[in-house]
């Protein structure tokens, strides 16, 4: 075998059972660059520990940018390959890289990605190194050096699965899950999965199937067959669980090689369904307030559900508009300010429903968080117009009744240059930003656009810098309603250690060109929580901005970020919110290769509830085109949904936390609570809910299921599953 590197860049780690030398503690850091801090008899004493879970960022280089070196002194065991079945390679799995590496052990570089360090890759590392590479020192201590460059955001390593293992024959095999649950009654779930190969191996052994309740922790159903698979020949086996109760359930898989000996496992969890399905006659959702600009385009599309046709018709509309009565667009320009109080009425062959709803024409935008999707959690910089367009109409037909709106693209559709007149256009992936704009507005939707003040974006596309009117300008043209403004390389235009003027003028200056434009552009900052931004980014024009680096499909990440909005939750307002960044539900994968989100069904009802109840945009990061029944289901709970939305604008606060378990209290407009029960362990817990801690309640609702609860003798308690939620709203 070559005594070279090769790398694949992982969408998910599969769990195999060849030994692991776990690399998750020992390392130390230290900012800055130099080749002295590769070498293996470099003194690293003074250094820094610290932990790869976390970014540097959140240990104490807050809006670091540029180049940090980890040191890892640590021995290679020779029983590592004695005791494996192939003993040709060796290989180092890294978590996370942020952006782009250079790993060198015993002072040799022996792995890096793509050709400049600089250029953009974050993501995990899978590196393999042949055994008999005369950098690996076998019995002795070795030194890992790795050399990261980060260009904004989170930067360095970070994550839970750092180790060092053998090469192993089950690297060749994996367990696709990736088809959708089928359901069927009383709770009952099925799907199918298969076993697939590369290489010239034959596989043939055991599968052996399992499902598990886990608040009891017993085994509901085993069952073990005889499976036999090579490349191009793949083994499916197909199962249903039938009579589920309506919680999750613990899928395990696991296929051993009757060759080798060596195991392949997978678990999963099953997806329940709470969501009930909409009645037949209308229902009007969304907000109670919209604001929009005098003067300025108007553009609202009534949400509402019921059996199809609908008509709508909206009394006291202020001058200027206009209401499509079989699309339920309302349209037009309104040129005097002032709260217009209009009541909707929508109809069918079943009945009908009215809502009372004010249209605030004034300076004050976004009164209520962003609904929408936004294309970087599933696509990265492979975005497209042909995408873009699936998700409009996905949004039309499924999710935009319950009040989403927003079609968001991320970075990736910037041209190379500039023109010569020093405008920004759009590459060859969006031959007509133009006609994508009208087409999205045509369904009564709204578009949004991601650029960064620096020279280019985190993905090495065109920023804005000293051309912020005339992209301001172009926005403006092609009809954009909303902007992504993403820090990225403006780390390299200002000084070194920013002050908080620093941070505060890109923003400052962006919003400055937007107002230019005649049009309602709403501006989300993505800084990353510098500075606490959510203590004055309503002063610098932000409709929203981030507090925090970026989310993973992970428990580990969505729940740091999610359960840490303590201090930031407090600033909340209408028009202004605080953005822990966007959903990681259904098939994610940052790129082309787009795989089920990892989070749990728990900790995706967890991760709606949360955000819900904080007042924040949701934007959906999953592919719009194969969105399944439970994702849809996750997305379109409109009681849910009116937590999010709520015009009173505040976000919940978190008023009880143990080891174990939080519960966080949302005030509502009509005077009602809205409360999240999280269980943040790893077994069930029942959680109580003390009127020393929430106050005063006489009803109880729960929300997902939309049913009140009938019997509080003693007061409320539930039953939470682990890393779940119990999210009620109390009067």
């Amino acid at each position: 075998m070559k005594k070279t590197l090769t790398l694949l860049l992982l969408t998910a780690f599969a769990v195999k059972a060849n030994a692991q030398l776990s690399l998750q503690s020992g390392w130390k850091f230290k900012p800055g660059d130099s080749t002295a801090y590769s070498a293996p008899a470099f003194d690293d004493g003074q250094w820094q520990a610290i932990d790869v879970a976390k970014p540097w960022e959140r240990q104490g280089h807050p809006g670091m940018d540029g180049f940090g070196w980890y040191r890892l002194h640590i021995t290679i065991p020779a029983s590592l390959k004695n005791s494996a079945y192939l003993k040709d390679s060796l290989r180092f799995d890294l978590q996370n890289v942020d952006d782009n590496d250079e790993v060198y052990l015993n002072g040799k570089l022996v792995a890096t990605t793509g050709s400049n360090i600089k250029e953009g890759h974050y993501g995990p590392r899978r590196y393999t190194l042949a055994t008999n590479n005369p950098a690996i020192l076998w019995d002795k201590e070795n030194v890992i050096a790795i050399r990261i460059f980060d260009t904004g955001g989170d930067g360095g390593l970070y994550g839970d699965k750092f180790a060092i293992s053998m090469n192993d024959i089950m690297d060749y095999a994996s367990i696709n899950t990736e088809a959708e649950f089928v359901y069927g009654a009383k709770n009952a779930v099925g799907k199918a999965i298969k076993l697939m190969a590369k290489g010239s191996y034959k596989y043939k052994g055991q599968l052996e199937f399992k499902v598990t309740d886990p608040e009891t922790g017993k085994v509901l159903y085993q069952k073990t067959n005889h499976a036999a698979f090579h490349a191009g020949k793949p083994f499916t086996y197909t199962f249903n669980a039938a009579a589920l109760e309506k919680k999750s359930y613990e899928l395990s898989y696991v296929f051993t090689d009757s060759l080798s000996g060596t195991k392949l496992t997978k678990t999963e969890s099953t997806p329940y369904i709470l969501t009930p399905a909409p009645p037949a006659q209308p229902t009007i959702n969304g907000p109670d307030v919209y604001g929009a600009r005098p003067g300025n385009p108007f553009l609202y599309l009534i949400p509402a559900t019921g059996q199809k046709p609908l008509t709508y018709k909206a009394d006291g509309l202020p001058k200027g508009l206009v209401l499509d009565s079989k699309t339920g667009v309302i349209s037009g320009t309104v040129a005097a300010k002032g709260d217009y109080k209009v009541v909707f009425t929508v109809r069918n062959v079943v009945g009908s429903r009215t809502k009372n709803f004010t249209i605030r024409i004034g300076e004050t935008i976004g009164l209520t968080p962003a609904l929408g999707w936004n294309s970087w959690n599933a696509f990265g910089l492979s975005v497209d117009d042909a995408r873009v367009r699936t998700a409009a109409r996905t949004m039309i037909e499924k999710l935009s009744a319950y009040g989403w709106n927003y079609v968001n693209i991320d970075d990736g559709w910037e041209i190379d240059k500039r023109l010569p007149s020093g405008e920004i256009a759009a590459n060859n992936k969006f031959p007509d930003m133009r006609g994508l704009t009208t087409y999205v507005h045509s369904l009564g939707l709204k578009m949004g656009i991601y650029s960064s003040p620096g020279p280019r974006t985190c993905g090495g596309y065109l920023g804005s810098w000293q051309h912020e009117d005339q992209d301001a300008k172009t926005y403006g043209d092609w009809g954009i309603d909303y902007l992504k403004y993403d820090w990225c390389s403006y780390s390299e235009v200002t000084a070194p250690k920013p002050t908080l003027d620093d941070l505060k003028k890109p923003y400052q200056v962006i919003r400055a060109s937007l107002d230019k434009v005649n049009r309602d552009i709403m501006l989300s900052f993505c800084q990353y929580g510098w500075g606490k931004v959510w203590e004055w980014g309503a002063q610098t024009g932000g409709n929203s901005w981030r507090t925090t680096g970026d989310i993973e499909d992970t428990w580990r990440s969505m729940s740091e970020i999610g359960f840490n909005q303590v201090e930031a939750v407090q600033f909340a307002q209408p028009g202004h919110f605080n953005d822990p960044d966007m959903l990681v539900v259904g098939k994610v994968g940052w790129g082309p290769r787009l795989h089920n989100t990892r989070l749990t069904a728990d900790e995706q009802y967890t991760h709606i509830s949360l955000w819900s109840l904080q007042a924040v945009p949701l934007l959906i990061g999953c592919d719009m085109g194969a969105l399944d029944k439970f994702t849809l289901n996750l997305l379109t709970n409109n009681e849910v949904l009116a937590i999010d939305q709520d015009a009173l604008g505040k976000a919940a606060k978190q008023v009880l936390k143990t080891d174990t378990y939080q519960i966080w209290v949302k005030e509502m407009k009509d005077g009602s609570k809205a409360i999240g029960m999280f269980n943040l362990s790893d077994k069930y817990q029942t959680i109580p809910l003390n009127t020393e801690t929430v106050g005063a309640y006489k009803t109880v609702r729960n929300v997902w299921e939309q049913k009140n609860v009938p019997d509080m003798a003693g007061g409320f308690k539930a039953s939470v599953a682990p890393h779940g939620v119990m999210l009620v709203r109390v009067r």
